[in-house]
């Protein structure tokens, strides 16, 4: 086997190593995902709900789960047609309707010791330029966020806890709330193959000045 060949066979049985190990170290994050909805699909939501300010008969949807990221976090469940959910909330001059479907997550995404609510829909009226945070705080109170403005809790669930990181085993890890769009593996990875990399080329010289 050549130099080369042998260089790549350590870096691929690395990769295998260091993706089992980032497996093993943490499954995601437990943390509420924010969401449009678009015709009958969920998107995960581009801006944040402080920021984002929904027209009159938009839905919006929150879901309490653990997840690595954007890519693989989950939608809410339930009905999400704005009809149905704003039928008792009739209109009124000057303010607008927002729907929110509040998905608070199964048992298994629940931190130790709680249980998740049902999950529901509610119907928010607030004034035309509100923002989505506003429509929840108005509909879903108490919430409570981080020193970080991270959403912690929606109608006071969790009741403690603010996007930790989780292991595979469903205990806390150590490690930050989400950012963006979520947490991602790219970073520990990429720092591990930089230091395969260095090690294959540090083994490959040392075979030179020994030969």
């Amino acid at each position: 086997m050549t130099s080369v060949r042998r260089a790549a066979a350590v870096l691929a049985a690395a990769l295998l190593v260091l993706t089992a190990a980032a497996g093993a170290r943490a499954a995601g994050y437990r943390y509420w995902s924010f969401w449009d909805r678009s015709g009958d699909r969920w998107t995960y939501a581009t801006q944040g709900p402080a920021s984002e300010r929904p027209d009159d008969g938009s839905v919006r949807g929150f879901r309490f789960a653990v997840s690595a990221d954007s890519s693989d976090a989950d939608r809410p469940r339930g009905a999400a047609d704005f009809g149905s959910i704003c039928a008792k909330t009739p209109t009124k001059a000057g303010t607008k309707r927002v729907a929110l479907v509040l998905d608070f997550g199964t048992g298994t995404d629940a931190p130790s010791g709680e249980s998740p609510p049902a999950t529901r829909t509610v119907c928010a009226r607030v004034s035309p330029e509100a923002s989505t945070a506003e429509a929840l705080a108005e509909a879903a109170g108490p919430l409570r966020y981080d020193s970080n403005a991270l959403l912690c809790a929606i109608a006071g669930y969790p009741a403690r806890g603010c996007g930790e990181q989780v292991a595979a085993d469903g205990k806390p890890s150590t490690g930050s709330a989400p950012k963006g769009d979520g947490p991602s593996l790219g970073l520990p990875l990429g720092t591990g193959v930089v230091a395969v990399l260095g090690g294959v080329a540090f083994w490959q010289a040392r075979r030179r000045r020994d030969a």
